[in-house]
C-alpha cells in the first residue's frame, strides 16, 4: 500500500517512491491472470491473520474464561466491517472525491471499473484486498481491554472508528489524499493500520481502566501454545499483508516478503535475548511477541527496503517495542492489556519514521523520488505519523464517550468476575466433566 495503492504497481525501481500520485490518474490496463491470482490469494491471507490467527493470538493471552469473548468480537468485527465496506467505506476511501475524504460514487460497491485505474486487476479485486486490511486495523485494537469491555459497546464504537478513523487514514494516504500529495509515504499500513489502531487502543485503555488486580496481581495467559500458533498464523498471513501490497505479483512484491520475513526472525531472536538478560529465561509469548514487533515495524516500509533493511527493522522493532511494554505498564501503569500500543503502535510509528533512510539508494533501497532527501522524507514521515496520532486521540475519545451513552464501555463488577464468556455470550470456551 505504498503511496497510493493505484500508482504503485505501474511504476518500477526509485519511481515507486514518487509521492502525491493521486488513485485514479491513468487509464485502467488489461487485467493480468496472474497479478488477479496473486491477491485474491493475499486477501485470503489477510482475512487469515484475522479469523483465526488474531483471534487465537489474543484468546491465548487471556484468561480460559474470557477466551471465547475475544473470539467472539474478532468475527464479529470481521462480519460488520465488512457490510460497512461495501455500503460505503470502500468508496469513501478510494473514490477520487476530495483530498480529505472520497465520495459515494461507488456505494454497494456499484459501477466499479473492469481494472482498478494503474493496476492490472480487476477494482472488485482491489476492493476485497482492501476490505481485508479495514477488518484488520479494529480487531487489533480490541487487545487493549480484552476481559472486561461491553460486546454491544465495542460493535457501536468499531462501527464509529472504522468511518472517522480509518477510512480517512486510507484516503489521505492511500486513496490520493493531501497526506499523499505531502509526499507521506506507507507501503502496507504502518501509519494507516499500526499506528490508528496503536495510538486508539492506547487511549481506550486509559478510558476504560485497569483490570481487577492490575498491576499487584500477576494475570497469566492460559494458553501460551495457543498464542504461538495465532503468532504463526500471524506470520504466514503477513505476506499477504506486506507481499500482497505491491499489488501485482513481480519482484517489488519479492522485496517485500524477503524484508518481512527477515524482520520478523530478527526482531523474535531479538527480543527473546532482551528477555534472557532481563528475567533470565526467554519465554514462548516473547519470542512470537517479537515477531509481531518486527512485522508490524517493517510494515510500512517493506517494498521499499533491501533483505539487510529488513534485519535493521526488527532490530529496532525489538529493542524500542520491548522497552514500550515495560515502559507503559510499570512506569506509566496503563493496561494495555495485550500490549497493543507498545507493540503495533511503536512498531508502526518507528518504521514509517525508518522508511526515509532504508528506502534511499544509500542504504539499500529503491531510492527516493527525484529531488527527495533522506531528511525531506523523514519530515514529511514524521508530520503523517504526528498528525495521525492526534487524528486518532481525539477521534476514538470522542467516539468511545459518545458509544458509551447508549451502552456503557465497561461490564459491571460480577459480570467481570465471572468472565465474559459466560456473562456476556452465555457460554464457556471450555466444558469439563
Amino acid at each position: 500500500m505504498g503511496m497510493t495503492r493505484t500508482s504503485r504497481a505501474a511504476m518500477g525501481g526509485a519511481l515507486m517512491l514518487q509521492a502525491g500520485v493521486a488513485g485514479a490518474q491513468t487509464n485502467a490496463a488489461p487485467t493480468d491472470s496472474g497479478d488477479t491470482a496473486f491477491i485474491i490469494i493475499a486477501s485470503a491471507l489477510v482475512l487469515f491473520m484475522t479469523l483465526p490467527g488474531l483471534a487465537l493470538f489474543y484468546g491465548g493471552l487471556v484468561r480460559a474464561k474470557n477466551f471465547l469473548s475475544v473470539l467472539m468480537q474478532c468475527f464479529a468485527i470481521a462480519a460488520l466491517v465488512s457490510l460497512l465496506w461495501v455500503a460505503g467505506g470502500y468508496s469513501l476511501a478510494f473514490a477520487t472525491g476530495t483530498p480529505w475524504i472520497g465520495d459515494l460514487s461507488m456505494a454497494g460497491l456499484s459501477g466499479l471499473a473492469a481494472a482498478r485505474a494503474g493496476l492490472s486487476i480487476p477494482e472488485n479485486v482491489f476492493a476485497l484486498y482492501q476490505m481485508m486490511f479495514a477488518i484488520i486495523t479494529p480487531a487489533l485494537i480490541i487487545g487493549a481491554f480484552p476481559e472486561r469491555v461491553r460486546f454491544g459497546w465495542l460493535m457501536l464504537f468499531t462501527a464509529g472508528w472504522l468511518l472517522v478513523v480509518y477510512i480517512p487514514a486510507a484516503h489521505w494516504i492511500w486513496g490520493g489524499g493531501w497526506m499523499a500529495a505531502r509526499g507521506v509515504l506507507d507501503f502496507a499500513g504502518g501509519i494507516v493500520v499500526h499506528t490508528t489502531a496503536g495510538i486508539s487502543a492506547l487511549v481506550i485503555a486509559m478510558m476504560i481502566g485497569k483490570r481487577r488486580g492490575f498491576p499487584q496481581t500477576m494475570i497469566p495467559p492460559h494458553s501460551p501454545a495457543m498464542t504461538m500458533i495465532g503468532a504463526g498464523m500471524l506470520w504466514v498471513g503477513w505476506f499477504g499483508f506486506n507481499g500482497g501490497s505491491a499489488l501485482a505479483a513481480n519482484a517489488a512484491a519479492g522485496g517485500a516478503l524477503l524484508a518481512t520475513h527477515l524482520a520478523a526472525s530478527t526482531a523474535a531472536l531479538g527480543w527473546a535475548l532482551l528477555e534472557r538478560i532481563k528475567i533470565g529465561k526467554a519465554t514462548s509469548v516473547g519470542l512470537v511477541t517479537g515477531a509481531i514487533a518486527g512485522l508490524a515495524t517493517v510494515t510500512p516500509a517493506a517494498g521499499y527496503i533491501s533483505p539487510l533493511g529488513g534485519v535493521v527493522c526488527g532490530l529496532f522493532g525489538a529493542g524500542v517495542c520491548f522497552a514500550a511494554v515495560l515502559s507503559i505498564k510499570q512506569r506509566w501503569r496503563v493496561d494495555d492489556s495485550l500490549d497493543v500500543f507498545a507493540v503495533h503502535g511503536v512498531g508502526g510509528i518507528v518504521g514509517s519514521l525508518l522508511l526515509a533512510p532504508l528506502a534511499s539508494s544509500a542504504f539499500g533501497g529503491v531510492g527516493l523520488a527525484e529531488g527527495r532527501t533522506i531528511l525531506g522524507q523523514l519530515g514529511a514521515q514524521a508530520m503523517g505519523v504526528v498528525l495521525i496520532m492526534l487524528w486518532s486521540a481525539v477521534a476514538s475519545y470522542g467516539l468511545a464517550k459518545l458509544a458509551g451513552l447508549l451502552v456503557p464501555m465497561r461490564v459491571d463488577g460480577e459480570a467481570e468476575h465471572d468472565g465474559l464468556d459466560l456473562s456476556s455470550h452465555g457460554e464457556r470456551a471450555y466444558e469439563f466433566d
